[in-house]
């Protein structure tokens, strides 16, 4: 089974080269979801998650309060790095799951976060989607109605642009408008299968 990592920074796109792989027939698995999965009511780690920080990170419905709880780790990177301590493994392990569960010509998995984690070595090949800084913050101001400090802290806490285009295998230029995207994605696709069918 041929493997491909997609990540990139906030804002970069990412979700948009999702669905178009996705409309070609190809399985997409989302880092993103199964990290919410995890922490959903009656998951031992939404347990875990209000035993450690108490009650304010819970809605009144006992669901997870996101936004207050992105606000504690934020500001505090020790709380940060226990939250992925406990997070990670068990995202880890679904997505070992669903990718093996899979069978479209080869399998996306899609996750911002990685080449920052161990998911880079369940893959084979690694797709970087490619913006300048500022198309980042103009893209996610406007669609999160983030303020650009918070995107810009964001950006900063990510891996650094260069850093992340050097461990790429593929590189896909997003700073044109949908129509160059949805080339450019189905010329990869095409490279994609060609790689697949030569892993077999």
């Amino acid at each position: 089974m041929f493997i491909v990592g997609l990540t990139g920074g906030i804002g970069s796109g990412k979700s948009a080269v999702s669905q178009q792989l996705e409309s070609l027939g190809i399985n997409i698995i989302d880092a993103d979801i199964v990290a919410r999965e995890v922490v959903e009511l009656g998951e031992s780690a939404l347990d875990s998650i209000a035993a450690h920080f108490g009650n304010e990170v819970l809605l009144e419905s006992g669901e997870l309060n996101r936004a207050a709880l992105r606000a504690r780790v934020f500001a505090e990177p020790a709380e940060r790095e226990w939250l992925e301590q406990l997070l990670h493994p068990l995202i880890r392990e679904r997505i070992i799951s669903q990718l093996q569960s899979s069978a479209s010509e080869y399998t996306v998995l899609a996750s911002p976060l990685l080449l920052e984690t161990d998911q880079h070595l369940l893959v084979d090949h690694i797709i970087v989607v490619d913006v300048p800084e500022e198309i980042q913050v103009s893209r996610t101001t406007s669609r999160d109605q983030n303020s650009e400090q918070q995107v810009r802290a964001i950006i900063a806490a990510q891996m650094a642009r260069k850093q992340r285009l050097e461990k790429a295998d593929s590189v896909l230029d997003n700073s044109g408008d949908l129509y160059h995207l949805r080339q450019s994605v189905n010329q990869l696709h095409l490279k994609l299968l060609q790689l697949a069918s030569e892993s077999r």
